[in-house]
Protein backbone atom coordinates (compact mmCIF):
# COMPACT_ATOMS: atom_id res chain seq x y z
CA UNK A 1 0.00 0.00 0.00
CA UNK A 2 1.94 2.96 1.23
CA UNK A 3 5.13 1.98 2.22
CA UNK A 4 6.67 0.31 -1.22
CA UNK A 5 7.93 3.29 -2.98
CA UNK A 6 9.51 4.87 -0.14
CA UNK A 7 10.91 1.10 1.39
CA UNK A 8 12.99 0.38 -1.79
CA UNK A 9 14.47 3.73 -2.38
CA UNK A 10 15.39 3.09 1.10
CA UNK A 11 16.52 -0.18 0.23
CA UNK A 12 19.20 1.24 -2.35
CA UNK A 13 20.77 3.20 0.41
CA UNK A 14 21.58 0.42 2.36
CA UNK A 15 22.29 -2.11 0.32
CA UNK A 16 19.66 -4.06 -0.11
CA UNK A 17 18.14 -4.65 -3.40
CA UNK A 18 15.35 -6.38 -5.09
CA UNK A 19 15.56 -8.75 -7.34
CA UNK A 20 14.37 -8.96 -11.03
CA UNK A 21 11.62 -11.52 -9.90
CA UNK A 22 10.73 -8.98 -7.29
CA UNK A 23 12.00 -11.30 -4.37
CA UNK A 24 14.21 -9.41 -1.73
CA UNK A 25 17.44 -9.50 -1.20
CA UNK A 26 18.90 -8.81 2.46
CA UNK A 27 22.12 -7.82 3.04
CA UNK A 28 23.71 -10.80 5.04
CA UNK A 29 25.67 -8.27 7.54
CA UNK A 30 21.82 -6.85 8.27
CA UNK A 31 21.60 -9.75 10.87
CA UNK A 32 19.04 -8.15 13.20
CA UNK A 33 16.29 -9.90 14.26
CA UNK A 34 12.63 -8.64 15.72
CA UNK A 35 12.65 -8.68 19.22
CA UNK A 36 9.88 -7.32 19.88
CA UNK A 37 10.60 -4.46 22.26
CA UNK A 38 9.84 -0.80 22.17
CA UNK A 39 12.83 1.71 21.79
CA UNK A 40 10.98 4.60 21.51
CA UNK A 41 7.46 6.03 21.62
CA UNK A 42 7.06 9.71 20.76
CA UNK A 43 3.89 12.14 20.17
CA UNK A 44 3.08 15.47 18.28
CA UNK A 45 0.43 17.70 18.30
CA UNK A 46 -1.62 20.76 19.97
CA UNK A 47 -4.64 21.44 22.40
CA UNK A 48 -7.09 19.85 19.50
CA UNK A 49 -7.21 16.69 17.65
CA UNK A 50 -4.53 15.04 15.74
CA UNK A 51 -4.07 11.60 13.97
CA UNK A 52 -1.55 9.77 11.61
CA UNK A 53 -3.16 7.60 9.08
CA UNK A 54 0.30 6.62 6.99
CA UNK A 55 3.82 6.65 7.72
CA UNK A 56 6.27 5.90 4.80
CA UNK A 57 10.04 5.51 5.10
CA UNK A 58 12.04 8.34 3.20
CA UNK A 59 15.95 8.08 1.36
CA UNK A 60 17.22 9.94 4.39
CA UNK A 61 16.80 7.14 7.16
CA UNK A 62 14.43 9.12 8.96
CA UNK A 63 10.28 8.79 8.28
CA UNK A 64 7.07 10.98 7.03
CA UNK A 65 4.09 10.63 8.73
CA UNK A 66 0.78 12.40 7.18
CA UNK A 67 -2.56 12.76 8.59
CA UNK A 68 -4.28 15.98 9.84
CA UNK A 69 -5.21 18.24 12.57
CA UNK A 70 -7.56 20.91 14.04
CA UNK A 71 -5.12 22.49 16.37
CA UNK A 72 -3.25 25.94 16.01
CA UNK A 73 -0.53 25.35 18.67
CA UNK A 74 1.53 23.11 20.35
CA UNK A 75 3.69 21.15 17.28
CA UNK A 76 1.78 23.00 15.03
CA UNK A 77 3.76 25.94 12.59
CA UNK A 78 1.94 28.47 11.11
CA UNK A 79 -1.74 27.55 11.68
CA UNK A 80 -4.38 29.89 11.97
CA UNK A 81 -7.56 28.04 11.93
CA UNK A 82 -9.42 25.63 14.30
CA UNK A 83 -10.04 23.66 10.92
CA UNK A 84 -8.77 20.16 10.11
CA UNK A 85 -5.86 20.20 7.55
CA UNK A 86 -3.89 17.68 6.18
CA UNK A 87 -0.78 17.45 8.36
CA UNK A 88 3.02 16.52 7.26
CA UNK A 89 5.23 15.62 9.65
CA UNK A 90 9.14 14.70 8.99
CA UNK A 91 10.95 12.81 11.62
CA UNK A 92 14.68 11.78 11.50
CA UNK A 93 15.93 8.07 12.45
CA UNK A 94 14.95 8.49 16.20
CA UNK A 95 11.53 10.01 16.05
CA UNK A 96 13.06 13.36 16.22
CA UNK A 97 10.29 15.87 14.43
CA UNK A 98 12.61 17.68 12.07
CA UNK A 99 9.60 20.12 10.30
CA UNK A 100 6.12 19.43 10.01
CA UNK A 101 3.59 21.23 7.53
CA UNK A 102 -0.09 21.80 7.51
CA UNK A 103 -2.01 22.03 3.67
CA UNK A 104 -5.53 23.06 3.58
CA UNK A 105 -8.15 26.02 3.75
CA UNK A 106 -11.22 27.30 5.65
CA UNK A 107 -12.78 24.04 6.21
CA UNK A 108 -12.54 19.96 6.54
CA UNK A 109 -9.31 18.74 4.77
CA UNK A 110 -8.43 15.09 6.20
CA UNK A 111 -4.73 13.48 4.67
CA UNK A 112 -5.13 9.84 4.18
CA UNK A 113 -1.91 8.56 2.28
CA UNK A 114 1.55 9.37 1.07
CA UNK A 115 4.43 8.17 -1.30
CA UNK A 116 7.85 9.37 -1.20
CA UNK A 117 8.42 10.23 -5.21
CA UNK A 118 11.64 9.38 -7.39
CA UNK A 119 12.89 13.05 -6.76
CA UNK A 120 12.83 13.16 -2.98
CA UNK A 121 9.78 15.11 -2.80
CA UNK A 122 6.16 13.53 -1.82
CA UNK A 123 2.60 12.94 -3.56
CA UNK A 124 -0.31 13.20 -1.14
CA UNK A 125 -3.82 11.86 -0.61
CA UNK A 126 -7.01 12.45 0.99
CA UNK A 127 -10.05 13.94 0.84
CA UNK A 128 -10.88 18.31 1.44
CA UNK A 129 -13.74 20.56 1.39
CA UNK A 130 -11.60 23.57 1.23
CA UNK A 131 -11.51 25.49 -1.85
CA UNK A 132 -9.46 28.46 -0.50
CA UNK A 133 -5.99 28.39 0.85
CA UNK A 134 -3.96 26.41 -0.61
CA UNK A 135 -6.74 24.64 -2.47
CA UNK A 136 -7.81 25.70 -5.56
CA UNK A 137 -11.62 24.07 -6.62
CA UNK A 138 -14.47 22.20 -5.11
CA UNK A 139 -17.08 20.62 -6.65
CA UNK A 140 -19.27 20.27 -2.97
CA UNK A 141 -18.59 18.61 -0.06
CA UNK A 142 -15.34 16.41 0.20
CA UNK A 143 -13.05 16.15 -3.09
CA UNK A 144 -10.00 13.36 -3.75
CA UNK A 145 -7.57 16.21 -3.54
CA UNK A 146 -4.05 15.45 -4.43
CA UNK A 147 -0.51 17.65 -3.57
CA UNK A 148 2.92 17.47 -4.83
CA UNK A 149 5.17 18.41 -2.69
CA UNK A 150 9.08 19.00 -3.17
CA UNK A 151 11.29 17.35 -0.65
CA UNK A 152 11.22 20.62 1.88
CA UNK A 153 7.45 19.80 2.27
CA UNK A 154 6.66 23.49 -0.28
CA UNK A 155 3.85 23.10 -2.66
CA UNK A 156 4.51 22.30 -6.39
CA UNK A 157 1.55 21.96 -7.50
CA UNK A 158 -1.98 20.83 -6.23
CA UNK A 159 -5.21 19.15 -8.11
CA UNK A 160 -8.51 18.36 -6.88
CA UNK A 161 -11.29 15.62 -8.17
CA UNK A 162 -14.33 15.41 -7.34
CA UNK A 163 -18.50 15.93 -8.18
CA UNK A 164 -21.04 17.84 -6.08
CA UNK A 165 -21.02 14.40 -3.11
CA UNK A 166 -19.06 13.23 -1.03
CA UNK A 167 -15.72 11.60 -2.68
CA UNK A 168 -13.03 10.09 -1.20
CA UNK A 169 -9.61 9.70 -1.30
CA UNK A 170 -7.57 7.22 0.74
CA UNK A 171 -4.40 6.13 -1.37
CA UNK A 172 -1.90 6.41 -3.60
CA UNK A 173 0.74 5.60 -5.25
CA UNK A 174 3.92 6.38 -7.43
CA UNK A 175 3.13 4.04 -10.47
CA UNK A 176 6.04 2.50 -12.53
CA UNK A 177 6.02 5.34 -15.53
CA UNK A 178 6.61 8.04 -12.70
CA UNK A 179 2.99 9.00 -12.75
CA UNK A 180 0.66 8.55 -9.91
CA UNK A 181 -2.93 6.21 -9.53
CA UNK A 182 -4.83 6.92 -6.29
CA UNK A 183 -7.98 5.20 -5.13
CA UNK A 184 -11.30 5.65 -2.91
CA UNK A 185 -14.90 6.63 -2.73
CA UNK A 186 -17.28 8.00 -5.65
CA UNK A 187 -20.76 9.33 -4.92
CA UNK A 188 -22.35 7.83 -8.18
CA UNK A 189 -25.61 9.00 -7.21
CA UNK A 190 -24.31 13.08 -7.13
CA UNK A 191 -21.77 12.43 -9.92
CA UNK A 192 -24.62 11.54 -12.23
CA UNK A 193 -26.44 14.17 -11.68
CA UNK A 194 -23.47 16.30 -12.60
CA UNK A 195 -23.56 14.30 -15.70
CA UNK A 196 -20.47 11.76 -15.34
CA UNK A 197 -21.26 8.95 -17.58
CA UNK A 198 -17.44 7.43 -17.99
CA UNK A 199 -17.25 3.47 -16.64
CA UNK A 200 -14.17 1.33 -16.42
CA UNK A 201 -16.22 -1.77 -17.69
CA UNK A 202 -19.64 -2.95 -19.52
CA UNK A 203 -22.22 -1.45 -17.49
CA UNK A 204 -23.52 1.89 -16.72
CA UNK A 205 -25.44 2.79 -14.25
CA UNK A 206 -24.78 2.02 -10.83
CA UNK A 207 -26.20 2.75 -6.97
CA UNK A 208 -24.52 4.30 -3.88
CA UNK A 209 -20.91 4.18 -3.76
CA UNK A 210 -18.18 2.69 -6.23
CA UNK A 211 -14.79 1.76 -6.09
CA UNK A 212 -13.06 4.48 -7.61
CA UNK A 213 -9.44 4.82 -9.46
CA UNK A 214 -7.81 7.79 -11.25
CA UNK A 215 -4.59 7.62 -12.83
CA UNK A 216 -2.58 11.16 -13.34
CA UNK A 217 0.65 11.33 -15.06
CA UNK A 218 3.93 12.78 -13.38
CA UNK A 219 2.43 16.78 -13.81
CA UNK A 220 -0.89 15.53 -12.10
CA UNK A 221 -3.15 15.73 -15.07
CA UNK A 222 -5.76 13.37 -15.27
CA UNK A 223 -4.88 10.18 -17.68
CA UNK A 224 -8.10 8.03 -17.05
CA UNK A 225 -10.58 7.14 -14.62
CA UNK A 226 -12.40 3.93 -13.34
CA UNK A 227 -15.17 3.04 -10.93
CA UNK A 228 -16.39 -0.44 -10.39
CA UNK A 229 -19.41 -1.64 -7.67
CA UNK A 230 -23.06 -2.62 -7.62
CA UNK A 231 -26.10 -0.94 -6.46
CA UNK A 232 -24.90 -0.65 -2.56
CA UNK A 233 -22.20 1.11 -1.00
CA UNK A 234 -18.82 0.33 -1.97
CA UNK A 235 -15.62 1.99 -1.33
CA UNK A 236 -11.89 1.13 -1.87
CA UNK A 237 -9.14 1.80 0.85
CA UNK A 238 -5.71 0.73 -0.32
CA UNK A 239 -4.32 0.08 -3.87
CA UNK A 240 -1.31 -1.63 -4.88
CA UNK A 241 1.23 -2.15 -8.48
CA UNK A 242 1.06 -5.62 -10.06
CA UNK A 243 4.08 -6.91 -11.03
CA UNK A 244 2.84 -7.10 -14.57
CA UNK A 245 1.55 -2.80 -14.70
CA UNK A 246 -1.63 -3.66 -13.25
CA UNK A 247 -3.35 -2.17 -9.81
CA UNK A 248 -4.73 -4.77 -7.19
CA UNK A 249 -7.59 -2.61 -5.59
CA UNK A 250 -8.85 -3.25 -1.98
CA UNK A 251 -11.82 -2.71 0.44
CA UNK A 252 -15.20 -3.66 1.36
CA UNK A 253 -18.52 -4.05 -0.59
CA UNK A 254 -22.31 -4.25 0.37
CA UNK A 255 -23.49 -5.27 -3.19
CA UNK A 256 -24.24 -8.19 -4.91
CA UNK A 257 -24.84 -7.34 -8.74
CA UNK A 258 -23.18 -5.51 -11.70
CA UNK A 259 -19.64 -6.16 -11.30
CA UNK A 260 -19.86 -8.07 -8.08
CA UNK A 261 -20.16 -11.42 -8.16
CA UNK A 262 -20.27 -14.51 -5.53
CA UNK A 263 -21.13 -12.95 -2.38
CA UNK A 264 -20.89 -13.99 1.14
CA UNK A 265 -22.73 -11.59 3.37
CA UNK A 266 -24.02 -8.26 4.03
CA UNK A 267 -20.20 -6.49 3.67
CA UNK A 268 -17.65 -8.53 2.13
CA UNK A 269 -13.85 -7.63 1.44
CA UNK A 270 -13.64 -6.83 -2.31
CA UNK A 271 -10.67 -7.12 -4.05
CA UNK A 272 -10.05 -5.97 -7.79
CA UNK A 273 -7.61 -6.32 -10.23
CA UNK A 274 -7.21 -3.64 -12.68
CA UNK A 275 -5.17 -3.87 -16.02
CA UNK A 276 -2.14 -0.69 -16.12
CA UNK A 277 -5.17 0.95 -18.05
CA UNK A 278 -8.16 0.44 -15.93
CA UNK A 279 -10.02 -2.97 -17.58
CA UNK A 280 -10.71 -5.24 -15.08
CA UNK A 281 -9.24 -8.42 -14.75
CA UNK A 282 -11.37 -10.12 -12.02
CA UNK A 283 -12.84 -8.96 -9.03
CA UNK A 284 -12.89 -11.58 -5.95
CA UNK A 285 -15.57 -11.01 -2.75
CA UNK A 286 -14.15 -12.70 0.58
CA UNK A 287 -16.40 -13.35 4.06
CA UNK A 288 -18.91 -14.73 5.48
CA UNK A 289 -22.14 -14.29 6.65
CA UNK A 290 -21.69 -10.84 8.55
CA UNK A 291 -19.95 -7.82 8.30
CA UNK A 292 -16.34 -7.94 6.73
CA UNK A 293 -14.16 -4.20 5.85
CA UNK A 294 -10.77 -4.29 4.94
CA UNK A 295 -8.54 -1.68 4.72
CA UNK A 296 -4.92 -2.35 3.92
CA UNK A 297 -3.70 -4.50 0.94
CA UNK A 298 0.51 -5.35 0.79
CA UNK A 299 2.65 -7.12 -1.64
CA UNK A 300 4.17 -9.98 -0.60
CA UNK A 301 7.61 -11.77 -1.31
CA UNK A 302 5.91 -14.75 -3.57
CA UNK A 303 4.47 -12.53 -5.76
CA UNK A 304 1.01 -12.69 -3.33
CA UNK A 305 -1.37 -9.93 -1.76
CA UNK A 306 -1.64 -9.85 1.77
CA UNK A 307 -5.45 -7.48 2.63
CA UNK A 308 -6.63 -7.19 5.95
CA UNK A 309 -9.39 -5.52 8.11
CA UNK A 310 -12.04 -6.91 10.27
CA UNK A 311 -14.65 -9.69 10.60
CA UNK A 312 -18.14 -10.43 12.43
CA UNK A 313 -18.40 -13.75 10.77
CA UNK A 314 -17.59 -17.23 11.57
CA UNK A 315 -18.31 -19.17 8.78
CA UNK A 316 -17.84 -19.57 5.11
CA UNK A 317 -14.35 -18.37 4.27
CA UNK A 318 -13.57 -16.89 7.79
CA UNK A 319 -12.82 -20.08 9.83
CA UNK A 320 -12.13 -19.01 13.50
CA UNK A 321 -14.12 -15.49 14.84
CA UNK A 322 -12.39 -15.08 18.85
CA UNK A 323 -15.22 -12.40 19.67
CA UNK A 324 -17.63 -9.57 18.53
CA UNK A 325 -14.90 -8.04 15.99
CA UNK A 326 -11.48 -10.00 14.80
CA UNK A 327 -8.51 -8.64 12.82
CA UNK A 328 -8.38 -10.49 9.90
CA UNK A 329 -6.25 -11.37 7.03
CA UNK A 330 -6.59 -13.08 4.17
CA UNK A 331 -3.38 -14.39 1.67
CA UNK A 332 -4.46 -14.48 -2.15
CA UNK A 333 -2.71 -15.32 -5.37
CA UNK A 334 -2.60 -13.15 -8.07
CA UNK A 335 -5.57 -14.56 -9.62
CA UNK A 336 -7.58 -13.57 -6.59
CA UNK A 337 -7.59 -17.42 -5.58
CA UNK A 338 -7.85 -17.42 -1.25
CA UNK A 339 -5.02 -19.25 -0.32
CA UNK A 340 -5.53 -19.16 3.47
CA UNK A 341 -7.27 -16.85 5.94
CA UNK A 342 -6.49 -16.27 9.88
CA UNK A 343 -8.44 -14.33 12.72
CA UNK A 344 -6.64 -12.43 15.37
CA UNK A 345 -8.21 -11.27 18.87
CA UNK A 346 -10.48 -11.67 22.07
CA UNK A 347 -14.00 -11.82 22.75
CA UNK A 348 -14.40 -7.84 22.28
CA UNK A 349 -13.83 -5.79 19.39
CA UNK A 350 -10.96 -6.14 17.32
CA UNK A 351 -9.66 -4.02 13.90
CA UNK A 352 -6.60 -4.30 11.77
CA UNK A 353 -6.38 -1.27 9.72
CA UNK A 354 -2.70 -1.60 8.05
CA UNK A 355 -0.58 -4.46 6.95
CA UNK A 356 2.74 -4.68 6.52
CA UNK A 357 4.83 -7.66 4.31
CA UNK A 358 8.20 -8.79 6.76
CA UNK A 359 11.49 -9.87 5.45
CA UNK A 360 10.83 -12.96 6.84
CA UNK A 361 7.75 -13.69 4.86
CA UNK A 362 5.83 -13.18 7.46
CA UNK A 363 3.40 -9.72 8.62
CA UNK A 364 2.85 -6.89 10.79
CA UNK A 365 -0.51 -5.73 11.43
CA UNK A 366 -1.75 -2.30 13.09
CA UNK A 367 -5.05 -1.70 14.48
CA UNK A 368 -6.97 -1.29 17.51
CA UNK A 369 -8.62 -3.61 20.57
CA UNK A 370 -10.76 -3.66 23.31
CA UNK A 371 -9.83 -7.53 24.12
CA UNK A 372 -8.13 -8.89 27.21
CA UNK A 373 -8.32 -12.59 26.42
CA UNK A 374 -7.34 -15.39 24.07
CA UNK A 375 -4.80 -13.19 21.87
CA UNK A 376 -4.56 -9.74 23.66
CA UNK A 377 -2.96 -10.26 26.82
CA UNK A 378 -3.57 -6.38 28.27
CA UNK A 379 -5.90 -3.52 27.92
CA UNK A 380 -5.20 -0.34 29.21
CA UNK A 381 -8.61 0.72 28.90
CA UNK A 382 -11.08 1.41 25.87
CA UNK A 383 -9.46 0.84 23.00
CA UNK A 384 -5.75 0.58 22.66
CA UNK A 385 -3.20 0.37 20.17
CA UNK A 386 -2.37 -3.41 19.03
CA UNK A 387 0.39 -4.44 17.26
CA UNK A 388 0.53 -8.18 15.82
CA UNK A 389 3.14 -10.38 14.22
CA UNK A 390 2.85 -13.64 11.92
CA UNK A 391 4.78 -15.71 10.55
CA UNK A 392 4.41 -16.58 6.67
CA UNK A 393 1.56 -18.85 6.98
CA UNK A 394 -0.06 -16.23 9.11
CA UNK A 395 0.09 -17.92 12.70
CA UNK A 396 0.50 -15.47 15.50
CA UNK A 397 4.29 -15.13 16.51
CA UNK A 398 4.08 -11.68 18.49
CA UNK A 399 1.59 -8.96 20.34
CA UNK A 400 1.55 -6.12 21.82
CA UNK A 401 -1.08 -3.38 23.05
CA UNK A 402 -0.39 0.19 23.60
CA UNK A 403 -2.82 2.88 25.88
CA UNK A 404 -4.44 4.02 28.66
CA UNK A 405 -7.72 4.95 29.40
CA UNK A 406 -8.98 6.51 26.87
CA UNK A 407 -8.93 5.76 23.14
CA UNK A 408 -6.36 4.53 21.32
CA UNK A 409 -5.79 3.42 17.17
CA UNK A 410 -3.06 2.18 15.09
CA UNK A 411 -3.70 2.94 11.47
CA UNK A 412 -0.26 1.96 9.51
CA UNK A 413 3.18 -0.10 10.20
CA UNK A 414 5.92 -0.39 8.00
CA UNK A 415 9.08 -2.36 8.71
CA UNK A 416 12.87 -0.81 8.59
CA UNK A 417 15.81 -2.87 7.32
CA UNK A 418 17.30 -3.57 10.60
CA UNK A 419 14.30 -5.49 10.96
CA UNK A 420 12.74 -2.77 13.77
CA UNK A 421 8.94 -1.55 12.64
CA UNK A 422 7.41 2.01 13.10
CA UNK A 423 4.17 2.18 13.88
CA UNK A 424 1.78 5.13 13.39
CA UNK A 425 -1.76 6.13 14.56
CA UNK A 426 -3.36 8.23 17.74
CA UNK A 427 -3.72 8.98 21.39
CA UNK A 428 -6.55 10.18 23.47
CA UNK A 429 -5.40 9.17 26.90
CA UNK A 430 -3.68 11.60 29.61
CA UNK A 431 -2.11 8.50 31.36
CA UNK A 432 -0.78 7.00 28.19
CA UNK A 433 2.62 5.24 30.01
CA UNK A 434 5.50 7.33 29.57
CA UNK A 435 3.81 10.01 27.47
CA UNK A 436 2.31 13.54 28.45
CA UNK A 437 -0.62 14.69 26.47
CA UNK A 438 -0.93 17.40 24.45
CA UNK A 439 -4.86 17.75 23.75
CA UNK A 440 -7.95 15.71 22.77
CA UNK A 441 -5.52 13.36 20.47
CA UNK A 442 -2.57 13.26 19.50
CA UNK A 443 -0.87 11.56 16.97
CA UNK A 444 1.19 8.70 17.89
CA UNK A 445 4.59 6.98 16.62
CA UNK A 446 6.31 3.87 18.22
CA UNK A 447 9.40 2.27 17.20
CA UNK A 448 9.86 -1.56 18.03
CA UNK A 449 12.80 -3.55 17.57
Amino acid sequence: MKKWVGLLLVLGILGCSVEADNSFYIDPNLNAEFLGEVEWIKNFGGSGEETAQAVIPTTDGGFAILGYTNSTDGDLVGKSLAVNDYWLLKLDADGNLQWNKTYGGSKDDRGQSLAQTKDGGYILTGYAMSDDGDGSNNEGFHDNWILKLDASGSLEWEQSFGFSGHDHSYDIIETQDGGYFFIGFLDITAARADGFTEKGHYLTRHGVGEFWGTKLDAQGNMEWRRYFGGTNNDRAHAVVQADDGGFVLAGFSESDDFDISETKGSYDFWVVKITGLGELVWERSFGGSGIEISYDIAKTNDKAYVVTGNTFSDDTDVSNNKGESDFWLIKIDDNGNLLWEKTYGGTQFDAAQGVSASWDGGYFLAGNSKSLDIDATYNGGENDLWVVKTASNGDLLWQKSFGGSGLEYGFDVLENPDKSIIVVGESASTDFPELENKGMSDVIVIKIR
